[in-house]
C-alpha cells in the first residue's frame, strides 16, 4: 500500500504543471501529458492515462523508476506515453520535465511533416533555430514500441544539435513534444511553441498572397543576438543577481 505522502511534492508539482497546461487551452478532454524527473530519487511523476483534468489529485499522478520504467508508486496506470517521457529522460540528463499535447498548430506543421522556421525573434527568443520534426516510424516500429519509439526518433532529431537550446520537436504526423528544466517549464515551452507554430503559419498563409515577396527566415545576427540575450553566457534578460 502506498503512503498517501510518499512523493508528495513531486505529484504535487507534476500535478499543477497538468492543470497549468489543461488551462493554456492546448488540450481538451484528457488529451496532453506532462512529466517531472527527481533525479536524486531515480524517479519521474507523470500524469495518468485517461483521467479527466478537472478531476485529478496529485493522488492520480503515477511515479515510476528512472532506470526501468516500473510504476513504484500509484494507484493509477501512467500515461500511454510514458515511454516516450522515459526515453528522452535517459537520453539528455539535463532534462527534468516533459510536455506533450495536440495544440492546433504545432500539430498543424506536425501533420504536415515541415519544420517550423525561425522567421523572427519571438521564436528566437526561446528556441536556438527552427524545431525540427522527427522522420517517419517504421511498420516495425509502430508495431513493436510505438511510444519507446517515439522517443527514439526524438532523440534522433537531436543528433546534431542541442536540445537543451531547441526545447521542442514535432513528430511527425503526431504533434509536439516539448521540454524544460521542471514540468512547468516544459509547459511554458509548449505555450511559446504553439504561439510561434501559429504565427509562422499565418505568415505562410499570407504569404500565398501580399506576403510572399517579404517572407523570409530570421537574419542570422538578429536570431543570434534575441536567443543569447535570453539563454547566452552573458544574458542581459531578466533580473540577475
Amino acid at each position: 500500500m502506498n503512503e498517501s505522502n510518499e512523493y508528495r511534492e513531486l505529484r504535487q508539482r507534476v500535478l499543477e504543471a497538468n492543470l497549468l497546461l489543461a488551462r493554456s487551452g492546448l488540450v481538451i478532454l484528457t488529451w496532453g501529458n506532462v512529466s517531472e524527473a527527481d533525479r536524486a530519487a531515480d524517479v519521474f511523476a507523470i500524469k495518468p492515462s485517461g483521467v479527466p483534468y478537472d478531476r485529478m489529485t496529485a493522488d492520480d499522478i503515477a511515479v515510476l523508476s528512472l532506470e526501468t520504467g516500473e510504476k513504484v508508486w500509484g494507484r493509477l496506470n501512467p500515461s500511454s506515453d510514458t515511454p516516450t517521457h522515459l526515453k528522452l529522460y535517459q537520453a539528455w540528463p539535463d532534462v527534468n520535465g516533459v510536455c506533450h499535447a495536440h495544440s492546433t498548430y504545432a500539430t498543424v506543421w506536425s501533420q504536415a511533416a515541415r519544420a517550423i522556421p525561425c522567421l523572427g525573434t519571438t521564436h528566437a527568443d526561446t528556441f536556438d533555430g527552427e524545431i525540427p520534426v522527427t522522420r517517419h516510424l517504421t511498420a516495425q516500429e509502430v508495431d513493436e514500441a510505438y511510444e519507446a519509439a517515439t522517443g527514439d526518433v526524438i532523440i534522433e532529431a537531436f543528433r546534431s544539435r542541442d536540445p537543451s537550446g531547441t526545447s521542442a520537436v514535432l513528430v511527425r504526423q503526431h504533434g509536439p513534444f516539448t521540454w524544460g528544466k521542471n514540468a512547468v517549464d516544459s509547459v511554458e515551452h509548449m505555450m511559446i511553441l504553439e504561439q510561434c507554430a501559429r504565427i509562422s503559419h499565418l505568415q505562410y498563409e499570407q504569404g500565398a498572397t501580399s506576403l510572399h515577396e517579404s517572407l523570409k527566415k530570421l537574419d542570422e545576427p538578429l536570431r543570434r543576438k534575441h536567443y543569447e540575450r535570453k539563454h547566452g553566457a552573458n544574458a542581459t534578460y531578466g533580473q540577475r543577481g
